[in-house]
């Protein structure tokens, strides 16, 4: 896996990933920034949502469950100091669909913080406390 990240002025950079895609990043106004694009840290949180939902919807997916609506919350703190790391994230699942079981959801949520989620595996070993819950619709 490989990214370039171009400088483009001021603290304005553009991210190209292997297959091209291309996500713009910017700093903060009070660091230069002209809010041309979303904060590393923000794309960071990002990446845990995106890496946690494409687990949770597959393994319901598996598990039969008809998952009509998927959405995911991600909120965070972070430390006061340099570096300004993670300390806590909540991540929470709303799904909605017909007779949904919540404790595959449940399970399905297990799964992918404790075996499937790089991104969050990956942050829990650098400290950072990672919650999760859900809340199931059910669809009309």
């Amino acid at each position: 896996m490989q990214v370039t990240v171009d400088w483009q002025e001021n603290v304005h950079f553009v991210a190209t990933n292997d297959s091209g895609h291309k996500i713009a990043m910017d700093g903060p106004p009070d660091q230069g920034g002209e809010d041309r694009g979303s904060r590393p840290m923000e794309l960071m949180l990002m990446g845990l949502g995106g890496c946690t939902a494409f687990d949770v919807v597959d393994i319901l997916r598996k598990s039969r469950q008809q998952v009509a609506g998927f959405s995911v919350a991600l909120s965070a703190t972070r430390a006061d100091a340099i570096p300004a790391v993670f300390e806590t994230i909540n991540i929470h699942f709303q799904i909605t669909g017909k007779a949904l079981d919540a404790a595959r959801v449940q399970r399905a949520i297990d799964l992918t913080a404790e075996k499937y989620c790089s991104a969050s595996i990956m942050l829990e070993k650098a400290g950072v406390m990672i919650s999760h819950s859900f809340e199931l619709l059910e669809e009309s």
